[in-house]
């Protein structure tokens, strides 16, 4: 009796286990397209809530560009809903350069190709969710 209580608790303890690793080991992979040129970097960072969308990002990575596109990927992310910004840092001063009104000189984008009117993209329109499944976010400039 012993020897089956303790194969029914390794069971159990096997399938939590491989559900932890499944709910951490989501992967984004982000692709930017028709960027106006291959100079410069893109700079993407990836936000976990409304409150910190474009103000304090979870993960931030930079890109190289080629042919007018550029991918990367952002590894080991848990199941939860998430939001993706961008933008082409043309001059490579590492900043978004904006002109004396706070309006952008270079292009930018976000996930779901969200855009904003009057200001910046909004969290609804930007946010995507995962759950137990890796996935790729596509962004036309």
């Amino acid at each position: 009796m012993q020897i089956i209580i303790k194969l029914i608790f390794l069971s159990l303890f096997g399938i939590l286990i491989s559900n932890a690793q499944q709910s951490t080991a989501n992967e984004i992979t982000v692709i930017v397209s028709d960027l106006k040129n291959n100079e410069g970097r893109v700079f993407v960072a990836l936000y976990n809530s409304e409150t910190n969308f474009l103000s304090k990002e979870i993960k931030g990575s930079i890109s190289d560009i080629k042919n007018n596109s550029c991918t990367l990927t952002f590894k080991d992310i848990p199941n939860g809903m998430y939001a993706i910004s961008l933008f082409h840092d043309v001059n490579n001063n590492n900043k978004m350069d904006t002109n004396f009104l706070g309006i952008p000189k270079e292009d930018y984008g976000c996930s779901n190709n969200a855009k904003g009117f009057m200001g910046p993209p909004k969290w609804k329109d930007a946010k995507f969710q995962i759950n137990n499944k890796s996935i790729i976010q596509y962004i036309k400039i």
